[in-house]
């Protein structure tokens, strides 16, 4: 028999031991042990998912900025409100895909959703490179390059539940906050990788042969394709399928080899509590809600009470956000050790009431006015419709205002009637507010995720992680809607309120089944290992 992975030295590997409380000699005595070369092979195996969840984080950011210019270079006729729906395409996209993928991974091994979907976001990253082509609808090839992408980062779910799979208990948080940290990454490095493409020009460099233009606009979508190659070259050269259960130890399901169907028994003894997998989505919904509205809100919200120019915004928010993420990510790494210590239910308690606190500081509550824009803006700038709003501020491109007009109007537009009587939100208040968030929402993403995945236990996780990513991306779509409408119509007072409330019930909530949020092994009074 091979020897049992138990030396201090190979457990540090993944960060976590491998034996369950009974030590070696009970693992001895049962059939199924890992060996340290399938303890290699599965975090390897895991090291791919998080490429892959970075990547497909990158596909989404890496051209978000020059989506705008891009559109109104290939097609003329395109519109803000076109703008507004090719950048909700891909969450729409990842919406409609994600069960779909997680359905296919319970029952076929998952290399071939994970393959799949890596192939459709490559051939749709090369359709966006060639949207310039045809004479005429430009703007529909490009919508539909970017619900593609979208589409094809549907894979997150299968990713999600690999990791929930290929993991025991104790290596869960630490697994899943290392997932939701490369997720992080990819969407801060994703601008950073576009910025860099700028040096390329406009204009670029044209083969005629294949018709292709390499600029600043298609050259991230290539390189995206480029990563997308390199990560299906690793998926078959490197990628396995592992399964252990609650307790670390190889399940019979996957064999000698690594191969196996992505799910297991489904007659595994015991339900899953549907109350908690109810209560999960609900929480996760509420919590990407909040962020799409934070992260929506950001250059409406700083042009309205500061005054500041379309460029001032887009700069300053720009390093706003890249330092929450740093923060967030910073986040990731520390709620691994700060679980172990309190658990993960307490933790997304203290996560929500950080959100909460965020949101709060936000309302008005001063006497100085915000600045009132009375010019009216005719040419100078792009209206500012409910649709504009949808927008997240780092997709807007700075336009430079026609020759007749020297000077752009900044303040709160007198349009929006609330601009009239609503106190202006203190800069202290939007900076502190910026951190709270940044604080609390990486805590609610991963102590959601890890909850959930211990929750299903056993249990095949694909198509229930794909509900729960599209629940992530219908909150991305809703989030933005919701600001176009209140924010405009009534203001920052009413916006917030209503943010908090939401939160304030999803706190409630979590006090209504928070004895329910347990491992299915905790909730039947076992550690679950056989029927893997």
């Amino acid at each position: 028999m091979a020897a049992v992975v138990s030396s201090p030295e190979v457990a540090a590997e993944g960060q976590e031991p491998l034996l369950g409380p009974g030590g070696a000699e009970e693992e001895a005595s049962r059939d199924v042990v890992e060996t340290q070369e399938h303890y290699k092979s599965r975090w390897r195996s895991i090291w791919i998912m998080y490429l892959t969840m970075f990547l497909s984080s990158v596909g989404f950011s890496i051209v978000i900025m020059s989506v705008w210019p891009y559109l109104q270079k290939i097609d003329p006729t395109a519109d803000a409100s076109f703008l507004g729906w090719i950048i909700a395409s891909y969450s729409i996209g990842q919406m409609v895909a994600s069960p779909l993928f997680g359905f296919w991974s319970n029952y076929r091994p998952r290399r071939e959703p994970l393959v799949v979907s890596t192939a459709i976001s490559v051939a749709a990253n090369c359709l966006y490179a060639y949207v310039h082509v045809p004479h005429s609808h430009n703007k529909y090839y490009m919508l539909t390059a970017r619900a593609l992408v979208g589409f094809g980062a549907g894979n997150v779910a299968v990713v999600r539940s690999y990791i929930a799979g290929a993991t025991s208990l104790t290596e869960r948080t630490s697994a899943m906050a290392n997932t939701s940290a490369c997720q992080a990454v990819g969407f801060i490095l994703g601008p950073v990788f576009q910025t860099c493409f700028t040096l390329i020009g406009e204009e670029g460099i044209t083969w005629k042969l294949v018709r292709l233009q390499l600029n600043m606009y298609t050259a991230p979508v290539l390189f995206g394709a480029l990563l997308g190659v390199i990560n299906i070259i690793l998926i078959f050269a490197i990628f396995r399928e592992h399964r252990v259960d609650d307790m670390g130890r190889q399940c019979k399901s996957i064999n000698s080899e690594g191969e196996g169907s992505g799910g297991v028994d489904q007659d595994v003894e015991g339900n899953v509590d549907h109350v908690a997998v109810v209560a999960i989505n609900f929480l996760f919904f509420v919590i990407l809600f909040v962020f799409a509205v934070f992260e929506t809100i950001a250059t409406p919200l700083t042009m309205d009470m500061y005054s500041w120019t379309r460029k001032q915004a887009v700069f300053y928010n720009g390093i706003i956000l890249s330092a929450v993420g740093i923060e967030s990510v910073i986040v990731f790494m520390a709620v691994k050790a700060l679980s172990k210590k309190t658990g993960e239910r307490a933790i997304l308690h203290g996560g929500l009431l950080i959100v909460l606190v965020g949101f709060f500081i936000l309302l008005p509550w001063g006497k100085k006015l915000p600045n009132i824009q009375w010019q009216e803006i005719k040419n100078s700038s792009i209206p500012r419709t409910s649709v504009d709003m949808l927008m997240p501020f780092w997709s807007l491109e700075v336009m430079e205002p026609p020759s007749n007009h020297t000077v752009e109007p900044v303040g709160c537009p007198v349009t929006q009637s609330w601009c009239l009587n609503t106190p202006m939100i203190y800069l202290a208040q939007y900076i502190s507010s910026d951190i709270l968030i940044g604080l609390g929402y990486p805590v609610c993403n991963v102590m959601s995720y890890t909850l959930y995945s211990k929750i299903l236990g056993p249990k095949p996780q694909g198509v229930y992680m794909g509900w729960l990513t599209a629940s992530g991306s219908g909150a991305r779509i809703l989030g933005p809607v919701f600001v176009s409408q209140i924010y405009t119509h009534l203001g920052p007072r009413w916006a917030f309120s209503l943010i908090c409330g939401v939160v304030v019930v999803s706190l409630l909530l979590l006090e209504i089944v928070y004895k329910r949020l347990i491992a299915f092994s905790v909730r039947y009074g076992r550690m679950q290992e056989e029927n893997c």
